[in-house]
Parts: structure tokens; sequence; C-alpha cells
């Protein structure tokens, strides 16, 4: 395979609610990403985004967006409607065809414009589970159920999760939920959806990351340091949740054997779960050491822009690459209810 790394990354700091629309959200993480790589605008080889038009409630709001890229003159584009990360893998694809050296990476996200109970229940088989109207917290409590059940895990392991991601958002200037109380006092706050509490949930979050990626001698060009991408797959569940072990991830496990997490050992791994005992279970899946840093970023439960919160985690893990910080670095981003598509990268230093 042709050598491709992450040489920049850019995101904006994560709010409840923002004044920006699409295209000043992509202009201003774009500009960041570029110019970190030092790479002009009319250099950039291809340029893939991710986002939602369900979630921005306008249909083709992606082209819109691409007023902050310049489509003029004419530039190679694609777009998928799913988060960033899956992005990045179309572009890593365009890159190994070999006619093109750069890319071009963006995805953004406005949580705050509608009701994501409205929006994610379209995610749902359109035939038995969409006509419940089940929300995104209904079914991640339905896993988190399972998982106590189980008899591997507890709610105060739950809490331990938040209390951790939260206290490690602290030096993150981008997170939008910084600290946190000990898992004791957790404990004591009501239910949102048993067994799940609030700082067991995501928060609604808005905002853009962007990622430039370059192969072979003109990522060596435009970056110190390069994170490069050892191994990259996604995976993807039934979509029946009865018809698949809510407490496991073998689109994980898949992907992280596909993407060779396991040739050495991994100093950092940004992991997307949304719900605090989503990330026990993708722990377990990956199979991560004990010395493993898990989310020095805060993760998902710190800040969750919809379909920009997995491209994230796959900047975070580049940027401990790229700042030295990590020989071996994971990203991880899933999609869908209750882990349903999952993506594994795998970043490392080279010589």
């Amino acid at each position: 395979m042709r050598p491709v790394a992450i040489v920049s990354f850019a995101q904006t700091p994560f709010v409840r609610r923002t004044r920006l629309n699409d295209a000043e959200l992509v202009m201003e993480v774009v500009t960041a990403a570029l110019e970190r790589a030092r790479l002009p605008r009319h250099e950039i080889g291809f340029c893939c985004s991710g986002s939602s038009d369900f979630l921005t409630g306008a249909p083709f709001s992606f082209v819109g967006a691409l007023d902050a890229v310049g489509a003029w003159p004419p530039i190679q584009e694609s777009h998928v409607e799913m988060d960033g990360a899956w992005a990045l893998y179309e572009a890593w694809v365009r890159l190994q065809h070999g006619d093109l050296d750069t890319a071009l990476v963006y995805a953004f996200g406005r949580s705050s414009l509608g009701d994501l109970q409205d929006v994610l229940v379209q995610q749902l088989d359109p035939y038995y589970l969409a006509p419940l109207g089940a929300d995104p917290i209904g079914l991640a409590a339905l896993q988190a159920r399972a998982l106590l059940d189980g008899g591997e895990f507890t709610e105060r392991d739950f809490a331990e999760v938040a209390a951790q991601n939260r206290a490690r958002a602290q030096s993150n200037r981008h997170a939008q939920v910084r600290g946190s109380r000990p898992a004791g006092a957790l404990l004591d706050e009501p239910y949102l959806a048993a067994p799940l509490r609030k700082h067991d949930c995501p928060p609604i979050s808005d905002g853009a990351a962007a990622i430039v990626l370059a192969a072979g001698d003109r990522a060596r060009a435009l970056c110190e340091r390069p994170a490069w991408i050892a191994g990259i797959d996604h995976r993807i569940e039934p979509h029946a949740l009865g018809a698949r072990d809510l407490t496991r991830s073998p689109s994980t496990e898949r992907a992280a054997r596909e993407a060779n997490a396991h040739e050495r050992p991994i100093d950092v791994a940004e992991l997307h779960a949304p719900f605090s005992p989503q990330e026990l279970i993708l722990r377990r899946a990956l199979a991560l050491p004990g010395s493993t840093a898990i989310n020095p970023s805060g993760g998902a439960l710190a800040a969750n822009p919809i379909m920009v919160a997995g491209l994230v985690r796959l900047g975070e893990a580049a940027a401990r690459v790229i700042d030295g910080v990590a020989a071996r670095a994971l990203g991880h981003a899933t999609s869908g209810p209750c882990l349903q598509q999952n993506l594994v990268c795998v970043l490392e230093a080279r010589p």
C-alpha cells in the first residue's frame, strides 16, 4: 500500500450552540489545517467531507459548505453522509490511486439545530425500530443494562469512565465539558434513562474539524513528524439490534485486526464512545494494555459534535504522534445506535 500520513489537524472549540453557519465553521478549520501544513489551497489534490443533511435540515447542505474550500477552478471533491472519519477513509483510498499526493478532509455538525431524537431515529430499521421513536439515550440505556446484567461491570464503572474523561478534558481548550466530581458523587445523580445518568451521556455540541493527508515524500515535506497510517479498516454490525450481542463489538475487533492494531503496543488510544458504558465495550474489543493512555482529550463525553466526533478522535490520536508524545496511536470512530458501525485507524511515527 502507498504510505499515507496525517500531516495536520485542526478543530473548532465545541459549544452548545454556535452562531456560525456551516461555511464559517468549515472556513475556520480548513484555513488552520492548511496553514499548519504550509499547503496552499490550489495544491489540494482531493477534498472529501462528512456531514448530514438530516442534521442541518436542508438538502445538499454540504454544497454550501464548499464555499469555505473554494470550488473554482473546479476541484476533485466528494462527500459522505457520515462521520468525517469515513471521509478520511475515502480520501486514503483515493490517495492509493497514485496520481495525487495530498487530500483535505473536513467534517461539520450543528447538533443544536433540531431534536436529535427526531434526527437519529432515521438511522434505525424503518419497519420495526423507527416507528417506535426510540431515542439515542434510550437505546444506549438498553445496551448499558445488558452490560450490567452480564455481571462484569457496575454503575460505578460507568461513573469512573465519565469522571476520568471529563477530568482529562480539563486541559483541552476545545472541550465543551471540563472537570468532574468523583465517581462516588456522580452516583447520587438521578437517572436520565436507567441505568444512565447525565454524566454517562454526551453533551449536545456544535463544531467542525479538518485533517490534511499527504503521501510519501510529500508528507515528509509538509510535516516534520507525520502520523503515518499503519492500518485502517471499518466494519458494521447487523442492522437489527436484537440480532446481536449489545455487550460486544465484533466489528471493532475485526477492524482492529485488519488495521494491524496488535502488531506493537499502542501508546495512546482515542475512543469514540458517546456513552460511558460504550468505552468499556471498546476497551475490551480492542484488547488495549493497561499502559495505553485512553482519551487524553476527554473523548466524546467532553464534546460530541455529530458527524465530527469520530474525525476528532483520529485527529487527536494523530496529534499525539506529530507532537512526539506517542510513537503509536489508535483512533476509533463509531456511527449508528449501540456501536453499530466502527472504524479503527492506527497511526505511527517512522524514521
